[in-house]
């Protein structure tokens, strides 16, 4: 992507003018990511996005889900939850119900995701939850030392199937837009300006968000090197005449991933309300669940018990 030099220089100006908000998302721990990772790239737009979208450590809550991602949960400042392998989704939407004023976001690697937890994924999106989900797909289980995910492609020898994984692999993007979502996006853990503005438009909708990011894994995944990425990405902002609203089109420019792999906004709902705002016990409600907790006295029903 050729970036425009001049709405480039605004981007860097704007982050130059919140470098304090920034450095409060920088957490004091100790990386540990292999050397070339792209939870770096990840972690590092996702303080942009943060910042640009005016979002203080205050304003939101961070979910994590196991995995190398879930080793980011003490390296970013904010509320940082780290969850169950796969139960990422389901923590995080008892979060954006308790409390819609705060901003929510998960992320979980394609194993816990596609696999443990692909049904928490299916009712996140069925559910439209407002929330981002970020998936981090390196096509294995990093953290378990290189085994197949569900997204590892097929032929690929890993350490847990040196012979090769005989199965194909699910495509992320195309499984989700076949659960009718309000937003999908595809980005690449290499390209942290394209991963930042993919972020901030996921933080901007009101629904469940789901960012694709593909990522290097250096150590365990030798297919997909940055030089493979960069010969097939092609971005949807390059072609004028997409429209994010088509689903169709959408899943059309999800299906490859071998040759041309479509980068950006790739589907976009605005018109869909989120969970909450369907719920008619919360159509008259002001306040937020978790405003709403207090002590009852439930002497009488104890006295019904005796």
């Amino acid at each position: 992507m050729s970036p425009n030099p001049q709405n480039h220089c605004q981007y860097l100006q704007k982050l130059s003018e919140k470098k304090a908000e920034y450095i409060k998302f920088e957490g004091d721990e100790k990386i540990t990511w292999c050397n070339g990772c792209g939870d770096y790239g990840i972690q590092k737009a996702l303080e942009r996005a943060l910042v640009l979208e005016n979002l203080t450590t205050r304003d939101v809550a961070l979910f994590f889900d196991i995995g190398c991602n879930g080793n980011g949960s003490d390296k970013i400042g904010g509320y940082t939850f780290h969850g169950l392998h796969g139960r990422v989704i389901s923590a995080a939407a008892g979060a954006c119900l308790a409390n819609p004023n705060i901003k929510v976001i998960a992320a979980g690697g394609d194993g816990g995701t596609f696999s443990e937890g692909i049904n928490h994924l299916v009712h996140g999106v069925r559910n439209n939850y407002p929330m981002v989900f970020i998936l981090h797909n390196n096509e294995n289980y990093g953290l378990t030392i290189g085994q197949a995910s569900a997204l590892t492609r097929r032929d690929q020898p890993m350490n847990g199937s040196p012979d090769g994984v005989v199965t194909d692999p699910m495509n992320a993007c195309e499984f989700v837009l076949g659960l009718k979502p309000t937003f999908v996006a595809r980005t690449f853990s290499g390209d942290i300006r394209h991963m930042t503005q993919m972020l901030q438009l996921a933080l901007r909708h009101n629904g469940f968000a789901f960012v694709e990011v593909m990522q290097l894994c250096p150590t365990f995944n030798k297919a997909t090197s940055t030089a493979w990425f960069e010969e097939r990405m092609r971005y949807l902002q390059n072609l004028p005449d997409y429209d994010v609203a088509d689903l169709h089109a959408a899943r059309r420019a999800a299906e490859d991933l071998e040759n041309e792999i479509m980068m950006g906004l790739l589907y976009q709902d605005k018109t869909r309300p989120n969970f909450i705002e369907m719920l008619p016990s919360r159509a008259e409600r002001k306040t937020t669940l978790i405003e709403e907790v207090d002590y009852q006295d439930i002497g009488e029903f104890m006295e019904e018990l005796r």
